[in-house]
């Protein structure tokens, strides 16, 4: 089974826009066809974007709450590596996400242009991409 980190953006993405590709990849989850990998430090990122100001006009705290659990529920929970990334990205804050899918032989799933770049050095998919692959 494939296996995927989906990076804190494409979380957020998912949550406040429930018709799109985002939202489609946690449907896909959820029937099992691929395998969703979180850690506490991505979940500790996603909880301080979505707990940002800006976000109260999409969902409330409880949401967020409810959605956190769901994922800690649902998703494959593993340590946040101790390791480097086998490669670097321009935004050191994003060398976690490339660690935890080295690290767990899964697909980096990200909107983020920095990530994005690194593709042909690291399986990294845009959100559509990933769908698309068989």
């Amino acid at each position: 089974m494939a296996r995927a980190v989906l990076d804190p953006g494409v979380l957020v993405s998912a949550l406040i826009t429930p018709t799109g590709t985002p939202a489609k990849l946690l449907t896909a989850t959820r029937s099992g066809s691929f395998e969703l990998i979180v850690s506490p430090l991505l979940l500790e990122e996603l909880k301080l974007v979505l707990l940002r100001e800006k976000f109260r006009r999409y969902v409330d705290l409880e949401v967020v709450d409810q959605y956190l659990g769901l994922l800690r529920r649902n998703a494959a929970m593993s340590a946040d590596p101790a390791e480097p990334p086998p490669i670097r990205c321009e935004d050191p804050d994003d060398d976690y996400l490339i660690a935890l899918a080295h690290s767990q032989s899964a697909a980096l799933v990200s909107g983020d242009g920095h990530l994005l770049k690194l593709s042909g050095k690291i399986p990294v998919f845009t959100p559509s991409e990933f769908l698309a692959s068989p």
